[in-house]
């Protein structure tokens, strides 16, 4: 690549380190990552709206003094809202919504960062995918394997980060669509305490309290530093997390001490768990023990059976709610307008009664008791980040017919990520080796409530022992 050929070597902290010592120009990292959106986009369909000169009139009215200043950054093109530009949600639907009035109080945050928005990324139609294949804009493939999923929903992010476009993206996460698609490209993910990210000033909480904001990325240390930048509570918010004691990008650098670590590949729906998968927890607990933690096998006790089921009533009833957002149109959409899994999952919806939908959030709270007192016992639980390797194209395709089954295969790919949105529980997603296949393998690590500090802390020590940065996809 041409411009500023060292672009690729560092993180998000790295780049602003290089701006902050006049070393390089907000404007040369910027043209470095069109370079490479316009070199590799075509490969994978990441950015599916570029905003070349939105970002280079930013850098002209002069970027605040934020621990970013001048990184460049990507939007999901799905709940973060950007004054002036439309947010279409990857549907034909939404298509045509006009611009946003004003940016939603998590992007004026990022952009107090310093950082430097210049594009939207790929997502699947409403968020209701652990896949990024709309017909609006075609599917997101992955970088390591072009006839794989990127995961979803935030799949145009990770396949953006993964194929090294920008050190970071912003991304979000309902039932696991931060850390399904950093998981299948090979990149850092974490899904915040419930909370944490304040989704201020449209909305109180997303899909029923199951879904929060915050990114993708190269290193752990980026993802500290964007969540000090981002968190806290906005003006109304119903209910907050728990403060952090100090600043999460102090925690990077604290040593973890001795954890208590349990990890179990039991999923909660019973779905079996593949080979790689098994093997990528098993070295992951054998490092965490020869790094002096206490290290055993345990499952929590807790009612398996009913994560998916709640999800789906909780989603179910939302689909419904959110297909009647529509700005403009005053109206909900026809089948033709939307994708079948979207609509067979609205007219589920539809059936959900009142007292269905308080039952479901009080089985989540139940839920949240239950794995509270499991991490009275233990800091940490290590589990697989998939149960499978990415799986191919289409097969969990929001086109299928029979939207039951499209479900079942949602949960059959990825058990583990959905049962923390339940809970409300932190968890990271950590690409600690390659698959068999040169493809990537990962673990989930999450902490109890609140509790960001403890996987910033063990998740810096397992990024040293066992560094992923270099390792990087051939396109």
């Amino acid at each position: 690549m041409g411009r500023f050929a060292d672009y690729e070597h560092y993180d998000g902290l790295g780049l602003a380190e290089l701006v902050r010592r006049r070393l390089v120009t907000p404007i040369e990292l910027l043209e470095a990552g069109i370079e490479r959106v316009e070199a590799r986009n075509r490969a994978v369909n990441a950015v599916v709206t570029p905003l070349y000169d939105y970002a280079r009139k930013a850098i002209a009215g002069g970027l605040p003094d934020g621990p970013f200043r001048g990184v460049p950054y990507l939007l999901k093109d799905l709940t973060a809202s950007l004054a002036g530009v439309r947010t279409t949600r990857d549907s034909r639907f939404f298509a045509d919504a006009p611009p946003a009035a004003a940016d939603s109080e998590h992007v004026k945050r990022l952009k107090r960062a310093g950082l430097v928005v210049f594009g939207r990324t790929n997502t699947c139609e409403m968020g209701l995918s652990l896949t990024c294949e709309p017909q609006l804009y075609g599917p997101t493939r992955n970088p390591w394997d072009r006839t794989r999923i990127s995961g979803g929903s935030s799949g145009g992010a990770a396949a953006a980060v993964g194929a090294r476009m920008l050190p970071m993206a912003h991304a979000s996460d309902g039932f696991g669509s931060i850390r399904a698609p950093a998981a299948c490209c090979g990149v850092v993910g974490l899904k915040p305490t419930r909370a944490r990210n304040t989704m201020a000033p449209y909305i109180g909480e997303g899909l029923g309290g199951l879904s929060t904001e915050h990114a993708v990325t190269l290193s752990v240390r980026d993802s500290a530093a964007l969540l000090d930048a981002t968190a806290g509570p906005g003006p109304g918010d119903p209910y907050v997390a728990p403060p952090p004691a100090r600043p999460f990008l102090q925690e990077v650098s604290t040593h973890p001490g001795g954890l208590r670590i349990a990890y179990t590949s039991r999923t909660p729906n019973g779905a079996p768990v593949e080979a790689e998968s098994l093997r990528a927890l098993r070295e992951a607990a054998r490092l965490c023990a020869d790094l002096g933690h206490r290290v055993e096998e345990a499952d929590p006790e807790i009612d398996g059976g009913a994560v998916v089921p709640t999800f789906l009533t909780l989603a179910a009833a939302n689909t419904v709610v959110n297909l009647a957002g529509h700005p403009t149109a005053g109206r909900m959409p026809r089948p033709d307008e939307v994708e079948r899994v979207t609509w067979g999952t609205a007219q589920k919806g539809e059936r959900v009664s009142g007292a269905d939908y308080v039952r479901a959030t009080q089985t989540a709270h139940r839920l949240g008791r239950q794995m509270a007192a499991f991490h009275a016992t233990y800091d940490v639980l290590l589990t697989p980040a998939l149960a499978t390797l990415p799986v191919k194209l289409g097969w969990i395709d929001m086109m299928m017919e029979d939207v039951d089954e499209y479900w079942r295969r949602v949960f059959h790919f990825s058990p583990f990520t959905v049962w923390f949105n339940i809970t409300g529980q932190p968890a990271i997603v950590l690409p600690l080796g390659p698959a068999a296949g040169g493809l990537p393998v990962a673990v989930q690590l999450a902490a109890r409530y609140g509790a960001e500090a403890t996987l910033f802390r063990l998740a810096a020590q397992l990024e040293a022992a066992r560094p992923w940065f270099d390792r990087a996809p051939t396109l």
